[in-house]
């Protein structure tokens, strides 16, 4: 299991947009948000602020779902992850330190920053083989 998450790491590393999908009382949104990921906290850091859509949904439903993919049209290239778990407010500074680290122009913005807690990732990964697949959940959860 820690080898999969090894791999969804390196191909998180890579990237820095995910596009992420919230809902409430049936109203679907998405949107894109820059982030930086912790392997051993499954977690991203995103910035937002209170006055956006998908914010104004994680209030009310904290349950997420998204997706970070390499953009190409060579079949054998694709590679993507899918993911789910809970939006919530950062508390945590080593997290807050790893994302100013990745963005250092947002310190001078003063963003307001979120914790999405990963519970479910699906690597899939072309280069590996074919619709190759490799799935992660955290067991704890």
């Amino acid at each position: 299991m820690q080898n999969s998450l090894q791999k969804i790491d390196t191909f998180l590393q890579k990237h820095h947009v995910l596009t992420l999908a919230t809902t409430k009382d049936g109203v679907l949104s998405a949107c894109n948000l820059f982030y930086a990921f912790d392997s051993e906290k499954t977690s991203f850091v995103v910035a937002s602020s209170d006055d956006t859509t998908h914010i104004e949904h994680i209030k009310a439903n904290s349950k997420v779902a998204g997706t970070v993919v390499l953009e190409t049209k060579i079949v054998g290239k694709i590679e993507g992850v899918q993911f789910r778990g809970d939006f919530l407010l950062l508390e945590d500074d080593g997290l807050k330190k790893l994302y100013l680290k990745k963005f250092p122009y947002a310190l001078a913005m003063n963003p307001k920053l979120w914790q999405i807690k990963v519970d479910y990732f699906k690597l899939t990964d072309n280069t590996l083989g074919f619709g190759k697949k490799i799935i992660w959940t955290n067991a704890s959860l």
